[in-house]
C-alpha cells in the first residue's frame, strides 16, 4: 500500500466544497464558544482524520482485509458524502438538530467506515475523537443559531 491515498484525498476535498461554500456566503455567523477541550478535541480529531484519510502511515494501516475492501471503501465513501452533499443541500436554510445530527455524524461515519475498511489504526481514533467532539458541540451549538 502507498504512502498517499488519493481515493481518501477525493473523500476530503468533497467533503470540504459544501462547507467551504457555505463558510464564504455566512461569513458572520460564529457559532458560541462550547468549551476549549471540547474544541480541541474537534479540531485534533478533525485534522489528525483528513490527514490520515490522504496518507498512509507504515507500520499502523494493514489494508483491505476482505476480498472486495476496495469496492466496499469506495461504494462507502461514495454513498456517505453523496448524503452529505443531499442533506447539505436539503437543510441549507434551516438550523435544527435534525441538521446538526446528520451533518455531524455523516463525516464521522466517511472517517469511521474509511478506517475499519482499511485497517488503518490512527484514521479510527480521530474518527472517534472528531465524532464525539463535533457531534457534541453540533447539538450545543442548535440552540443558539
Amino acid at each position: 500500500m502507498d504512502w498517499f491515498n488519493i481515493y481518501g484525498l477525493i473523500f476530503v476535498a468533497t467533503l470540504l466544497v459544501p462547507n467551504i461554500v457555505y463558510g464564504a456566503l455566512h461569513r458572520d455567523v460564529q457559532p458560541p464558544k462550547c468549551g476549549k477541550v471540547l474544541e480541541i478535541c474537534e479540531q485534533i480529531g478533525r485534522y489528525g482524520a483528513m490527514a490520515c484519510m490522504v496518507f498512509n502511515i507504515p507500520y499502523v494501516v494493514f489494508g483491505f482485509w476482505f476480498a472486495g475492501g476496495f469496492a466496499a471503501y469506495l461504494f462507502a465513501g461514495g454513498a456517505l458524502l453523496f448524503l452529505y452533499i443531499l442533506l447539505f443541500a436539503l437543510f441549507w436554510r434551516k438550523s435544527h438538530l435534525a441538521k446538526a445530527l446528520a451533518l455531524s455524524v455523516l463525516p464521522t461515519l466517511l472517517f469511521l467506515a474509511c478506517g475499519v475498511l482499511l485497517l488503518h489504526i490512527p484514521l479510527i481514533v480521530f474518527a472517534a475523537i472528531f465524532g464525539y467532539a463535533h457531534i457534541t458541540i453540533s447539538c450545543k451549538n442548535v440552540k443558539y443559531i
